[in-house]
């Protein structure tokens, strides 16, 4: 039985956050893990965050050994993106975009 857990509107690009999570897809938890406590990208402190309450939200159920897991499946979408302005030469302003990522990690027993 697979357990799901989702973080929205982070402040993490979605391009930055997707190679982060490419690095866990399909490994068993304990590897996972250790890939985003070693991993030197900010976006792995949220990624774990996430992971560790999919695995909570697995032991909740209670029929779900936490020995047996694994994600299957990790992926990123693109949030909302906050518009920002920034002073631009000759009194012009000049237009960029403050990404936000929805985060998606879905765990499952082996």
């Amino acid at each position: 039985m697979e357990a799901k857990a989702t973080l929205k509107f982070t402040r993490i690009a979605p391009r930055k956050a997707r190679l982060v999570v490419d690095l866990i897809r399909g490994k068993k938890l304990p590897e996972a893990q250790a890939i985003l406590k070693l991993a030197k990208k900010a976006s792995a402190a949220t990624i774990k965050k996430v992971l560790d309450s999919a695995v909570a939200n697995a032991g909740q159920t209670g029929v779900i050994d936490l020995d047996t897991l694994f994600v299957k499946q990790a992926f990123v979408d693109g949030g909302a993106s906050l518009k920002r302005f920034r002073p631009a030469p000759m009194g012009r302003a000049h237009k960029y975009k403050r990404r936000t990522s929805h985060i998606t990690i879905v765990v499952d027993e082996a």
